[in-house]
């Protein structure tokens, strides 16, 4: 491929150049330098190495601070401080995993959530991919990663909502998909459901927190009002994974249908945050290869105040080291 020649042609072509060039091979460091050039700006290092953390960050107002730059944050891994490589908000493609509760619970939602689905994923950009699982005792992926958001809605065109709910499993599998088949994204999965979990499945709460943190993906409630039996949430059943536990582990964040006045507009609050989170990356100073969780402290320059009192910041809270492995003779 002759990149000159697609500098002609103008930013947004060489975007889409570098894009099919190393999209398929060399995975997100790549994809990273590919977007720093379409955007003139110097590409950063390409290597495997990168670690990437996305966060949010809010006044004590609970409003969202949009205008800062590289030099207000400071990263800390395991209590050593670390170097930011890369900064950026909304350059990377997204791989969004939808899943969406159909418990008997919800019913009343799937006709709004079609609605609300087909004209918030349309902010996101043409780039971006959506996937879309749906369960109750079972999870089904009914739509592989795809850019036609168009093609998600009209599949929820068609679900009947009716029995329990499994949300160990669904995050789980959600998670595992997007490790698997989006490494050159940023991975969200948006849970969809009234987070009353009625089926522990087969994943222990601390396998599906574990599996968010190994595919990297954060994990977004759209917390809906379901109608539950009296006492569910008091007296349901052991080893269900907290939803709450899981946006705060992951930097991910809860939208509450009720407090935002209806799903349409909750929904529109949740994509617009996932296209307006700042993303910082860096080369660990650690390089050991012993595949164990790193903590991530994330905060800002001693100048914005404390962190919790002054402002709040949802980010990660770790991540997994790469392992190394032993080839064959």
């Amino acid at each position: 491929m002759n990149l000159c020649g697609e500098r002609d042609r103008g930013p947004a072509a060489l975007h889409r150049a570098w894009m099919a060039l190393v999209l398929p091979a060399l995975g997100l460091a790549l994809i990273l330098a590919a977007s720093a050039v379409a955007q003139g700006q110097q590409p950063i290092r390409v290597d495997v190495a990168l670690t990437l953390v996305e966060a949010t960050v809010k006044d004590r107002g609970g409003r969202v601070l949009g205008e800062l730059k590289q030099d207000d944050f400071r990263i800390l891994e395991d209590g050593a401080e670390q170097k930011v490589a890369h900064f950026s908000r909304d350059q990377m493609p997204l791989a969004v995993a939808l899943v969406v509760d159909l418990s008997g619970s919800i019913e009343p939602f799937l006709r709004p959530l079609r609605y609300a689905t087909q004209s918030a994923l349309k902010a996101l950009k043409p780039e971006d991919q959506v996937a879309l699982f749906t369960f109750t005792g079972r999870v089904e992926r009914r739509v592989e990663l795809t850019a036609d958001k168009t093609d998600v809605a009209r599949i929820l065109d068609q679900m009947e909502a009716g029995g329990v709910t499994n949300i160990n499993d669904a995050v789980f599998e959600a998670a595992h998909y997007l490790r698997e088949e989006a490494a050159a994204a940023r991975r969200v999965i948006v849970l969809v459901s009234d987070n009353v979990a009625s089926d522990p499945g087969s994943h222990l709460p601390q396998s599906v927190i574990q599996a968010a943190h190994r595919a990297d993906a954060a994990v977004f409630g759209l917390r809906v009002p379901g109608k539950n039996p009296p006492g569910l949430r008091v007296f349901g059943p052991r080893g269900l994974v907290s939803v709450k536990k899981l946006t705060e582990e992951t930097g991910g964040e809860m939208f509450d249908v009720e407090r935002e006045g209806s799903l349409y507009l909750a929904f529109q609050s949740l994509i617009e945050r996932l296209k307006t989170r700042y993303t910082l990356g860096y080369y660990s100073t650690n390089t050991t290869r012993d595949g164990r969780f790193r903590a991530i402290d994330l905060r800002l320059t001693p100048g914005h105040g404390v962190k919790g009192t002054h402002y709040t910041l949802l980010s990660k809270s770790g991540y997994y080291a790469p392992r190394e492995t032993t080839r064959p003779n």
